[in-house]
């Protein structure tokens, strides 16, 4: 299965981070993985509450947080290694991105529910 890392998975559901956990829970071959510092569970899914406590080696970490709590969590990210970084619209860090990819991380700025919908997650 995919590891998914949700970066500020919110258990609002008009949150388009809950969409994709709703979203990738119903589909066999997805792992979700949200990450909210302030939540315990997401609709029975355990959230961890900093990217220190994910697994290394993600396929992609989602990131729906902005600049201003990206920044601060590059060194998590560089650390958990996840194969892909995408920054949703709203979260978009060009300059995060760039030091990222310096790093030998792949990203990009897009959103999750279209790659999602599109077998592109």
């Amino acid at each position: 299965s995919r590891t998914v890392v949700i970066l500020g998975a919110s258990d609002k559901p008009e949150r388009v981070s809950n969409m994709l956990l709703q979203r990738l829970k119903a589909r066999a071959g997805y792992d979700p993985v949200p990450v909210n510092p302030v939540l315990e569970t997401i609709d029975g899914v355990p959230v961890r509450r900093a990217l220190a406590e994910v697994a290394p080696g993600p396929d992609v970490l989602t990131v729906y947080v902005g600049p201003r709590h990206s920044d601060l969590l590059e060194s998590d990210i560089v650390a958990l290694r996840p194969r892909k970084v995408l920054f949703n619209p709203g979260a978009e860090n060009p300059e995060l991105e760039a030091r990222l990819r310096e790093a030998g991380i792949d990203t990009e700025s897009a959103c999750s529910l279209v790659l999602l919908g599109q077998g592109l997650l």
